[in-house]
């Protein structure tokens, strides 16, 4: 069941939660109960925190330098070989 509640925002905060759902096509509304649900869910309904801690051996600078080890793990070796696409003939109709 759903039941109304009032919030009062200045004006600040109400142009830059209007700005943001104008931006997504949502409602206020909306918007609202997602960012209430967000900010109240526990942290271990989170499936990405759960993942914390799974991993033996990464670096200690992974979170600041991840990019750079992101390229190390995947970089091709070769360039792709693609097949050259043959022009096609034009048909010619006969009448």
């Amino acid at each position: 069941m759903r039941r109304p509640v009032q919030v009062y925002l200045d004006d600040a905060d109400l142009t830059r939660l209007e700005r943001w759902v104008q931006e997504r096509g949502w409602t206020k509304s909306r918007a609202i109960r997602l960012a209430v649900r967000a900010l109240t869910r526990p942290t271990t309904d989170d499936p990405i925190l759960e993942l914390s801690g799974m991993f033996d051996g990464l670096p200690p600078d992974l979170s600041e330098h991840f990019d750079h080890y992101l390229k190390e793990t995947y970089v091709a070796e070769h360039e792709p070989t693609y097949r050259s696409r043959r022009a096609r003939a034009k048909s010619r109709l006969r009448r």
